[in-house]
């Protein structure tokens, strides 16, 4: 079981870490040419929550499954939410913002060291209210992983 657990928590912030560096890529004030790097990290930091998250899941139900969690504890069904919560946040609300970003920067005729334009720089601001979210959503995440023994 010990090593069910340690595989879980890893993927866990694996799968979920990556939220937390949406508010360096997306950050105000950028240049163009600091737009393409964030996008080009950002495109880098999808491969650990694909894999890293669904490896989380599959544990997670294991040890629901294999030892004596049951999903009438609250912290299984809160931790479950959350994490469909930031899946939805980060790929439904976000990775739209971040594709309108990729045409933007791909298509743009500005220079890299010339500010972006407000309509650009509105939606930095909207994906990074979002990444706020998501994070302020895994800090509770990792809390109720921690917390579970004694809520549940």
């Amino acid at each position: 079981m010990k090593w069910l657990v340690l595989i879980h928590i890893l993927t866990a912030i694996i799968g979920v870490g990556p939220t937390f560096f949406g508010h360096v890529l997306v950050r105000k004030n950028q240049s163009v040419g600091d737009l393409k790097q964030s996008l080009k990290l950002s495109k880098m930091l999808e491969f650990f929550p694909k894999i890293g998250g669904s490896i989380a899941v599959l544990t997670g139900l294991l040890l629901v499954i294999l030892y004596d969690y049951t999903f009438s504890s609250f912290w299984i069904y809160a931790s479950l939410i959350l994490y469909v919560l930031i899946q939805v946040v980060v790929i439904g609300i976000v990775a739209p913002q971040t594709k309108k970003l990729n045409a933007w920067s791909s298509q743009t005729s500005l220079s890299d060291s010339e500010a972006l334009p407000a309509e650009t720089a509105s939606i930095l601001k909207k994906s990074e209210t979002f990444y706020t979210v998501a994070s302020a959503m895994g800090v509770l995440l990792f809390a109720l992983m921690i917390l579970k023994p004694v809520l549940g």
